[in-house]
């Protein structure tokens, strides 16, 4: 005889995934659009936190909101729990140690695998939301402060305007040519051997990027899809 455990509303969620308020448009490949993904996926929003709280003020009087998201999260069944800003590396270690499952930041979290992937003689390149609010912290919160790198940030873009001020339309095509630019910026310095992707809103242009640079491009959507491989079960869950 079977006997299957209740106990929750709702089954079959792989990833949760704690989104900021926001209400600029996210196309299919942003962490936020649920087609990115081959899996269920659970996303809850932290009410008031939108991206100049995260990105350009003091973040830290939000954090037990995103601790008590993300245990809702987990008690929701997910395997692995992200967000949806990697300026939230600031979180790792707090919302880490209050879970049983993986947590996962930012995609700066990446950052120290690929340096060691590319050789001590690389720089890894980082694309991020805002250069000038990028900091050495957010980087020590994931172990990647001593890593040599390159940052470019899109925060003169019409792309950068739009998601920190969170503007309800975006032209994806401007978008796409505003991500090339800065990319062929970023690799000006032939020292760059792979890029990471800080922003969730960017795995969009991918693939456009590594094309137009012939460099490896990492981001969170590839992250999340690691960790998914890696810890969440095969066998059907109850």
């Amino acid at each position: 005889m079977l006997k299957i455990k209740g106990g929750r509303n709702f089954y079959g969620f792989a990833i949760g995934v704690i989104m900021l308020e926001t209400h600029f448009p996210r196309v299919a490949g942003d962490i936020g659009n649920a087609q990115t993904w081959d899996f269920p996926v659970l996303y809850k929003v932290v009410k008031d936190a939108n991206p100049k709280k995260i990105i350009e003020d003091n973040p830290m009087p939000l954090v037990e909101k995103f601790v008590l998201t993300a245990k809702e999260l987990e008690e929701d069944g997910v395997s692995v729990i992200a967000t949806s800003c990697g300026f939230l590396s600031l979180f790792q270690e707090k919302i880490a140690t209050e879970l049983r499952i993986p947590f996962i930041s930012s995609a700066l979290m990446l950052v120290p695998l690929v340096y060691r992937m590319i050789g001590s003689n690389k720089k890894v390149g980082i694309m991020t939301a805002n250069s000038q609010a990028l900091t050495k912290e957010h980087l020590q919160s994931v172990g990647a402060d001593n890593i040599p790198v390159k940052i470019v940030g899109i925060e003169d873009t019409d792309l950068g305007r739009a998601l920190l001020y969170d503007q309800c339309e975006i032209d994806f095509d401007v978008a796409r040519e505003e991500m090339l630019r800065k990319a062929f910026t970023l690799t000006e310095d032939r020292s760059v051997g792979a890029i990471v992707l800080e922003c969730t809103n960017m795995p969009p242009f991918s693939e456009d990027i590594k094309q137009a640079t012939r460099l490896p491009v990492f981001d969170v959507v590839g992250l999340v899809n690691l960790v998914y491989r890696a810890a969440h079960s095969s066998l059907r869950q109850y």
